[in-house]
């Protein structure tokens, strides 16, 4: 018995460690640009939500190792998010201290463990499709508008910022006209070769031969980037970029200074009425950016796997808390990495948790390395990332499948603009479900006539929002008519629309209106429709 069970879990073994390998070289090359992407981003957030910065990195750290171990998204990449901005900088300018702050952390990923086990992930299930593809394109406008600044070398406002007003003063559009007016040489040649390389990667090489498949474009631009830095540094190129356009980590001078940069949360906070509210805030928020993200990351899948939100609302939960327990941001899932990742060519987890071992071992080891990379570079990844999510065939597509699909995708796009992410799909999915439900009300009650001959039929599902259509059709329906009320194909009606039709039934032959009851399997015991002398049971 023994021996048989060994077999079997060296069999299970033996296939994880190939579909490990066979799937590397998908997922190492991925790993390494949302690495790219995201170390940016995670000094970025911490920067603009007033935290140390390398809180941030701890975030993207845990957000990849931990949740990434954890989740059950095979490409959804999680880390500090730029949507908890506002809410962190306001949650720390209410503590006495940074180490308070980090208890909301901790309070936050065990209020998400509690979600995950009460089985909240379904809300997630309830944003039309139509939203979660507005959403995607107006990431992917997003990206392009905000990342034009930094391409020609403007870099007032912070990296990862997704907000209509910025901390700088400006506005999207407004910090575009702004970086115009503040060019930077170097930065544009580097921003311009940055965007060839991908294009004619992505167009031309990599149809030509299957070795640039392995190696991501966006590797190939940072090394450039960095090659024509250091030659400006040399004199080589007349030149320069300033400090602030370029990656800036901290750079720890020994093991011990390394581990400095971490910090424990103050336990002697916890009663503190502002740890318990703010944790509270975070919980709730990054739950909900998670389940859309998670749903995004899902329909941006080429396999069209499944992620088990419930699964994933306990993977935030316990990286929140390993966050907190060691300095770190707030994290979810990340929608711009995410976007990274699956255009990467992602297949599984594996290169979310490589991302988080990436970012650990470079700011650990070489961060004087990477604080040559030029933002302008990861300004055009992140550019060309935009580009694929927002392209004009997905607007075509979703134009040609009819309004109640498109306007609810473009008043996404449009409110995501001109808020934040959050209050955007809030307004995206009242706007969606309101098309849904005008659908299925239209849907519910079919109604021709044919001279003095008349066919009503309920379908579906015929709620109390059908009433006063049916109730006004019915009545409009001229003398000396024949009326057949079809209810053979109704899963479910109301009892306000069996009292409007028992109504119309008795007044009818006032208006020498006869009327036939069409009946399905009726079921016993429930309530009835009158017709004259004869009596049917409610159809189910």
């Amino acid at each position: 018995m023994n021996n048989a069970c060994l077999i079997v879990f060296s069999t299970i073994q033996f296939q994880r460690m190939k579909n490990f390998f066979r799937n590397a070289a998908a997922d190492f090359p991925a790993a390494l640009v949302v690495f790219l992407v995201a170390l940016p981003l995670c000094l970025g957030i911490a920067l603009g939500s007033g935290a140390p910065l390398f809180s941030g990195l701890i975030a993207g750290i845990v957000g990849g190792i931990i949740t990434g171990s954890l989740s059950g998204s095979n490409l959804s990449v999680s880390g500090p998010a730029a949507g908890l901005t506002a809410i962190v900088a306001v949650g720390i300018g209410k503590m006495p201290v940074y180490e308070a702050f980090l208890l909301s952390v901790v309070i936050a990923g065990v209020l998400q463990l509690i979600m995950g086990f009460a089985r909240a992930g379904f809300l997630g299930d309830y944003v039309p499709t139509s939203v979660i593809k507005g959403m995607l394109s107006a990431i992917g406008i997003i990206l392009i508008l905000k990342q034009i600044p930094h391409l020609v070398g403007y870099d007032a406002d912070f990296e990862g910022d997704e907000t209509f007003l910025q901390h700088d003063s400006e506005n999207t559009f407004s910090g575009i006209f702004s970086g115009f007016t503040k060019l930077t040489t170097l930065a544009i040649i580097i921003g311009a070769v940055s965007l060839t390389i991908q294009i004619t990667w992505d167009k031309v090489l990599v149809k030509k031969a299957k070795i640039f498949k392995l190696v991501p474009a966006p590797l190939v631009v940072v090394i450039v980037a960095v090659i024509i830095n250091t030659l400006s540094l040399h004199g080589t190129i007349p030149f320069l970029l300033q400090k602030e356009q370029l990656v800036s980590l901290p750079s720890p001078g020994s093991i011990s200074d390394f581990i400095s940069f971490f910090s424990l949360p103050k336990f002697e906070y916890l009663s503190l009425p502002q740890v318990w509210t703010t944790g509270l805030t975070l919980a709730i928020v990054a739950s909900l950016e998670t389940l859309l993200n998670i749903e995004a990351a899902d329909a941006l899948d080429p396999y069209k796997r499944v992620t088990p939100t419930n699964r994933e609302l306990k993977a935030q939960g316990v990286g929140n808390i390993f966050s907190g327990l060691i300095g770190g941001l707030p994290i979810t899932s990340v929608i711009v990495r995410t976007s990274a990742n699956v255009n990467a060519g992602a297949k599984t987890k594996m290169s979310a948790i490589l991302h988080g071992f990436l970012l650990l071992f470079c700011v650990a080891l070489i961060p004087s390395v990477l604080n040559l990379i030029p933002l302008a570079s990861l300004a055009a990844v992140l550019i060309y990332t935009g580009y694929k999510l927002a392209k004009p065939s997905i607007f075509k597509a979703l134009f040609k499948q009819g309004y109640d699909q498109f306007l609810p995708f473009v008043i996404t796009i449009i409110a995501i603009l001109f808020t934040d992410l959050l209050v955007g799909i809030i307004i995206g999915i009242v706007v969606g479900l309101f098309f849904v439900m005008r659908s299925n009300f239209k849907s519910a009650v079919f109604i021709v006539n044919d001279h003095n001959k008349y066919l009503l039929r309920l379908r579906k599902d015929v709620s109390f929002l059908n009433k006063p259509i049916l109730k006004r059709r019915l009545e409009q329906v001229p003398p000396n008519s024949f009326v057949l009320i079809d209810a053979t194909r109704a899963d479910f009606i109301d009892k306000d629309v069996i009292e409007v039709i028992n109504d119309f039934q008795q007044h009818a032959s006032l208006k020498n209106i006869k009327v036939e009851l069409k009946k399905s399997a009726w079921k016993p015991g429930h309530k009835v429709f009158k017709d004259h002398s004869m009596q049917f049971a409610e159809a189910m």
